[in-house]
């Protein structure tokens, strides 16, 4: 299936689950709880819907099935899940996530087409009964089938076991461990070997043969099976061994196809494939509860949900995290090129304040003016408030906007700021600056990753003259710990003393190595504390 050009995407979802019941309502509660988008979709017809309770489900033993649901959906919608009653209509795949259209359910609202990035498929299974009239009606009720969901209810009663294959004799042996009163129909499956009718015998079984043609009944309770002979059985309950069919039609245009199920050797239904987290084998699809383990008991069907929620929330986990690395990898894309720098000082007005760096007003006011280096100049704040105290200043960046903005700053500032500033457009990680040409090298929150970054600050302090000062001012990785917001690059991050460090003692005196603190506003407009890494280093004369 296919989305036509007319169809809309109505809503999207993380998950959408498609089934209703344990499986899917405990998965959907797990996933909500993980604060994913849940969609449950149920068509309202729960298997175990005839019996009156449902049993060895811990602290919920003998709860009705209908009071379980409901429990289970307030518990998803309590968390933020949504359900709908609906029958889905078709699935496919876009991209690496699929499209659930459902159909009007018959309410006239016509066709709603949802978004899901997973898939957790807890549609059941049909009991297909044998043909048998009457079993239908009573199924659920007084026809059974799993001791463990019943045994109790009609123990030490009049119990008829239906042979319909060869697991029979396996079947009524089971049941005589609730009553002494088990009775085999022989019906149509096969007759008892000399082994099986000796176990038989020895365990007070009965073995009745003819085919068994219809229920007897009276008033609302059966009262025993007839046989095509005529003769009448009397029983409190009938035990039958549907064929566990999994409702598979909705993968299998992904390509999901059911495979058998056996037991002692013999085929007992069909199941959809999944590995033990419930993964379909196809990538992004779920399956959960009897759909895919046909022999499943409630509780371990709810299990079984939430085993594969959280194998979902972790593939999902997985799949944020790669496009969050990637989307990391592109932002310090941005961060080290210039095509990046360019597109952010052309996208507004000003980038930055228009005043000096406090660092670099702190630490320079108090030197004698000469010629300084200003590495990562930007909208050139920094070298026109130099060119004021009187310093003739090389402005180096490697975005083109910034310098023409700069530039533009400098010549409104007057020719006697504009002529004390040469603009220069160059990579510092390629190009060179003079050698010891330089009385102040100053670079402020210039990041790079290592090597990049000590190769770099190794040229700027190769440009200092003896007796000059190199100031390197950077982002403290303190500030993460902040509700700044700086860009996440802890490789790119720095302190004074890394870049102490790599001086050599020799020729440098490292006069202040700092976490120096400042205030600022958090985008959420609170006054918080950040630090500067500073470095303030003078060479030997």
């Amino acid at each position: 299936m296919h989305m036509t050009a007319d169809e809309k995407v109505d809503e999207s979802y993380d998950v959408v689950v498609v089934g209703g019941g344990a499986a899917g309502l405990a998965g959907a509660v797990a996933l909500a709880r993980a604060r994913r988008s849940v969609l449950v979709i149920d068509a309202g017809r729960p298997r175990n819907a005839p019996a009156g309770h449902v049993h060895n489900y811990l602290g919920r033993e003998g709860v009705p099935p209908g009071e379980l649901v409901a429990a289970g959906r307030d518990e998803v919608t309590r968390y933020g899940g949504e359900i709908v009653t609906g029958q889905v209509e078709a699935v496919a795949r876009q991209g690496d996530g699929f499209v659930v259209t459902l159909g009007d359910n018959g309410g006239g609202e016509g066709r709603s087409v949802l978004r899901a990035r997973r898939l957790l498929v807890a549609t059941g299974l049909v009991d297909e009964l044998p043909d048998v009239p009457g079993l239908a009606e009573r199924w659920g009720r007084d026809v059974l089938h799993c001791p463990y969901c019943h045994g109790r209810e009609v123990a030490d009663r009049r119990i008829g076991v239906l042979a319909t294959g060869p697991l029979a004799v396996e079947q009524a042996n089971m049941w005589r461990q609730w009553s002494a009163q088990v009775t085999l129909l022989a019906h149509h499956g096969p007759a008892p070997d000399a082994e099986e009718a000796e176990r038989l015998a020895a365990r007070g079984i009965i073995v009745v043969d003819g085919e068994v043609t219809g229920l007897e009944v009276t008033g609302d309770t059966l009262t025993g099976v007839r046989l095509a002979s005529g003769e009448v059985i009397e029983l409190d309950a009938l035990v039958v061994a549907p064929r566990l069919t999994a409702r598979a039609r909705l993968l299998e245009p992904l390509g999901v196809e059911p495979v058998m199920v056996e037991q002692g050797g013999h085929v007992i239904g069909s199941r959809l494939p999944a590995d033990p987290t419930g993964a379909a084998p196809v990538p992004g699809v779920w399956v959960a509860g009897n759909a895919a383990d046909v022999q499943a008991h409630v509780i371990a069907a709810a299990a079984a949900g939430v085993k594969a929620a959280a194998a979902i929330n972790g593939d999902l986990i997985a799949a944020e995290t790669r496009e969050a690395v990637d989307a990391y990898r592109h932002e310090a894309r941005g961060v080290l090129e210039a095509e990046g720098w360019e597109e952010r000082y052309g996208a507004g007005p000003a980038v930055w304040s228009g005043n000096p760096n406090p660092q670099l007003v702190a630490e320079v006011a108090k030197l004698s003016p000469g010629r300084a280096l200003d590495v990562g100049c930007g909208e050139g704040a920094d070298a026109i408030w130099l060119a004021e105290q009187g310093w003739r200043v090389t402005a180096v960046d490697f975005a083109t906007a910034a310098l023409d903005r700069a530039a533009a700053r400098a010549a409104a500032a007057g020719a006697h700021i504009a002529d004390r500033i040469e603009w220069k457009r160059a990579d510092v990680r390629e190009r060179l600056p003079d050698e010891r040409g330089y009385d102040l090298v100053s670079s402020h929150y210039v990041h790079l990753p290592d090597p990049a970054r000590r190769d770099l600050f190794a040229r700027l302090a190769a440009a200092v003259a003896p007796g000059g000062t190199l100031l390197i001012v950077g982002h403290h990785p303190h500030d993460l710990r902040a509700t700044a917001h700086r860009a996440h690059f802890t490789d790119m991050m720095f302190t004074g003393e890394q870049i102490a460090a790599a001086l050599d003692p020799a020729e440098w005196d490292a006069i202040i190595v700092d976490a120096r603190p400042r205030t600022a506003t958090d985008p959420d407009g609170r006054d918080i504390t950040i630090r500067d890494a500073v470095l303030v280093a003078r060479r030997r004369a």
